[in-house]
């Protein structure tokens, strides 16, 4: 088992190579000048060649990608073009409300999901399962905005129960962070619920016709314990993977959910810099969200040797 751990580490390595190459590579091919973003339309071109310089934006192509993969190694993703700041800090000023969002929305995701997912196949055929299928096309079909929006005119502006946007961190009191926090979960969290849940069901209904199932029911053991000891576990992979997928969707999501319940967090900020054309803020935001990606993908896989016996080599 950690031989193939040890295996599927070093295969990150070229993707994480070409990630960077993309990355870089991606914003250069893009039109648009940066020095004369940074300088305006009214600089002078003495003014103009100063900024590349000073930049590096005249030198060749591949002394820039080893000046600036040098940088990322010693975390360095350089300086915004407006604000000045340092790319690092301000994605660090942005990380709360977008780890807090994403990870209240995996976590109500995964344990409201897997329970239907279960019981939906436990019910086979009953209308409990015909209604939860049909929830799983609704939540997956609906846009996030959508559900988003519905939700604030329902449980905000008619009920007025919970805000309608913002955010307040756990510093402001756990009551405050939750009531900021609930919608936007719930509005992310209902496609994921529709995702999981389906994939849960067909995964437990494959392994209940298997012969080590129709053995523990011979046995006299309980189609709850049968369902729950055996099923479910031996289930367990394409859950895990189903829910690692959701992870690495959660970055677009939250781009859309943060932007409609107007959340100070990293997707926001891509907003932003995309509009203001921040290459260097970008391109960290980029780098950041592929990276995220390959450290799920790659969790993934560990978690492969831990939950399927045949992997132990």
């Amino acid at each position: 088992m950690l031989s193939y751990i040890l295996r599927r580490i070093l295969a990150t390595i070229p993707v994480v190579l070409t990630v960077a190459v993309l990355v870089f590579g991606l914003l250069r091919l893009t039109p648009g000048d940066p020095a004369l973003i940074l300088a305006g339309d009214s600089a002078t071109p003495e003014q103009l060649q100063q900024i590349r310089t000073h930049m590096g934006l005249d030198r060749p192509i591949t002394t820039q990608f080893a000046l600036w993969a040098g940088q990322v190694l010693r975390g360095d993703l350089g300086v915004s073009l407006h604000s000045g700041t340092a790319v690092t800090s301000m994605i660090a000023d942005r990380l709360a409300p977008s780890l807090a969002l994403a990870l209240s929305t995996i976590v109500v995701s995964t344990l409201i999901a897997v329970p239907l997912g279960a019981f939906a196949a436990w019910r086979r055929g009953s209308r409990m399962d015909r209604a939860i299928m049909a929830f799983s096309v609704l939540g997956f079909s609906v846009p996030i905005f959508v559900t988003g929006y519905a939700l604030i005119l329902l449980f905000a502006m008619k009920l007025g129960w919970l805000p309608v946007q913002g955010y307040k961190s756990m510093q402001d009191g756990l009551g405050l962070f939750t009531q900021h926090l609930v919608l936007p979960t719930l509005a992310l969290s209902t496609g994921f619920i529709a995702l999981i849940a389906r994939i849960a069901r067909s995964s437990i209904l494959e392994v209940m016709g298997e012969d080590y199932i129709r053995t523990a029911r011979a046995k006299g053991i309980t189609e709850r314990a049968v369902l729950l000891a055996h099923a479910l576990r031996n289930a367990a992979v394409p859950i895990i993977t189903i829910i690692g997928i959701s992870i690495a969707l959660l970055i677009s999501g939250v781009v859309v959910t943060e932007s409609v319940f107007n959340l100070p967090g990293l997707g926001r900020l891509v907003v932003e810099s995309v509009q203001a054309r921040d290459y260097p803020l970008i391109q960290g935001l980029i780098l950041l969200f592929s990276m995220v990606y390959i450290v799920v993908n790659l969790t993934i896989d560990v978690l492969y040797s831990v939950f399927d016996p045949r992997i132990r080599y």
